[in-house]
């Protein structure tokens, strides 16, 4: 049962590397969170368990995720990509600010393949591999899974890396906004560039594009 892993994961201090980061971070606050208390934990995923689709990230984010409690939630990435869902008609409201907000998603489930933010976002494999256990079960608990949307090139390198370590998937891929790969008789990944404001600035993704993708999913499951 998903309920019994999120409680797993959330007393999790495996990596001593990430518990001593994350715990830094709760210390170390932005200025615009000072009065906050920071969730400082391990991130579940959320949503819709009976969800053809899963959204992934890499890790939750350093003042987002890390500080709300809840993956994509409280920062300006997360502003974009529920813009973006909502108008898809993938979730309930278009924002996405803290735990309580009454957010909720249609025939989804969103994760990150790493459930601690790493320091300058760049895990070590041995941190890779203590989370793919949850990832993992995750994955085998959404019995209606179709698709896995990977959130930016990152964390679409890591499933491709999560598919060969543990389920000997051997194609060569190469990441793209927009291009599926069969992944397993049953999954298709889909390369979808990371609703950042990097990339929102630079005009790499906008609303409509972000958009017309997530429709495009709903059409293929």
């Amino acid at each position: 049962m998903l309920t019994q892993l999120n409680r797993s994961i959330i007393k999790c201090n495996k990596c001593s590397r990430l518990v001593k980061f994350r715990k830094k971070l709760a210390k170390n606050k932005r200025k615009q969170y000072i009065d906050q208390e920071y969730w400082a934990k391990p991130i579940t995923g959320f949503g819709d368990i009976g969800g053809k689709i899963l959204f992934v990230g890499l890790a939750p984010a350093a003042h987002g995720g890390t500080r709300t409690g809840r993956v994509f939630t409280g920062d300006k990435s997360s502003d974009f990509l529920y813009k973006c869902l909502y108008k898809a008609n993938i979730s309930n409201q278009p924002t996405s600010t803290d735990i309580n907000d009454g957010l909720k998603l249609k025939n989804a489930y969103i994760t990150t393949a790493l459930k601690c933010v790493p320091p300058e976002d760049k895990p070590t494999r041995d941190e890779l591999h203590n989370c793919f256990n949850f990832f993992n079960k995750e994955i085998n608990n959404l019995k209606n899974l179709k698709i896995i949307v990977a959130l930016g090139k990152i964390a679409f390198d890591t499933c491709i890396y999560f598919y060969r370590t543990n389920h000997n998937f051997n194609q060569n891929v190469k990441f793209e906004h927009g291009k599926i790969y069969k992944i397993t008789e049953k999954i298709l990944l889909l390369g979808c560039y990371h609703p950042s404001p990097r990339n929102v600035n630079t005009g790499r993704i906008n609303e409509k594009k972000m958009t017309n993708l997530f429709k495009k999913v709903l059409q293929l499951i």
